[in-house]
């Protein structure tokens, strides 16, 4: 983790196309995009950094403009339980938001990321005089909750073929992560941090969903051909032949 200056003190303006990553913006009537857009920021977070700490009170609503973060929560006996990996165009921690409370849950950048914060009393404004922002955040939080119960659910999964394959489903949810479209920027090692396998068990798993045609590997990333299959799909076993 950078020891320079955190990611809080690296905050800046957005450049133009960062601004078309943001979803919620296109909901706002002008003069509520403009009030948003007087106090939003971005912060460039390096891998490792922390965007949220479990125990803190909020300051920021948050988002990922570009790049790749975890949410995660340890439990009492040290036990870490990936609940939402994050990538482009997810907004995320709208409950703590609302309601103003401790983070449950740490976030952290798996790889060099570009973080949108609007502060938590624009937020509020916002939820008070936009009916545009109050779906797009009531859809979010109806998502989430989707999205946490599936996390729970994949924990318990003991074959690595499907908590690999319903991991990946998370990641391609069109209303959290609309900045995502076909195509996954993310490498075999982060996949393996999100889902708590090894990378080799990992790439055994991709080799499956690939046989069985519903994702395919591509330089950089994955491209999702089955969204269903990946969801729901149980897949057979790449069979070993041993010399």
């Amino acid at each position: 983790m950078s020891q320079e200056l955190s990611l809080h003190q690296r905050r800046r303006k957005p450049r133009g196309d960062e601004l078309e990553g943001i979803p919620w913006l296109s909901v706002l009537l002008p003069q509520e995009r403009e009030n948003a857009l007087r106090v939003l920021v971005v912060g460039d977070a390096e891998p490792g950094d922390y965007v949220c700490r479990m125990g803190r009170a909020p300051t920021y609503w948050f988002g990922v403009v570009d790049g790749l973060l975890k949410m995660n929560t340890d439990s009492a006996d040290g036990v870490s339980l990936t609940l939402a990996g994050l990538p482009p165009g997810g907004w995320f921690g709208e409950g703590t938001a609302v309601k103003r409370e401790p983070y449950r849950y740490n976030v952290q950048a798996i790889r060099r990321s570009v973080v949108g914060g609007l502060p938590i009393d624009m937020f509020h404004w916002l939820l008070d005089h936009s009916i545009g922002f109050n779906r797009f955040v009531m859809n979010q939080l109806n998502e989430r909750l989707g999205q946490f119960i599936a996390a729970r659910e994949i924990d318990r999964l003991n074959n690595p073929d499907q908590r690999v394959a319903r991991s990946l489903a998370a990641l391609f949810n069109p209303l959290l992560y609309p900045g995502v479209g076909e195509v996954l920027r993310i490498t075999q090692q982060e996949l393996a941090n999100l889902v708590g396998l090894s990378r080799q068990r990992v790439n055994e798993a991709l080799a499956v969903l690939q046989r069985e045609r519903v994702i395919q590997v591509e330089y950089g990333g994955l491209r999702v051909l089955d969204l269903d299959a990946l969801r729901h799909g149980v897949f057979a076993p790449v069979r070993r032949v041993l010399a």
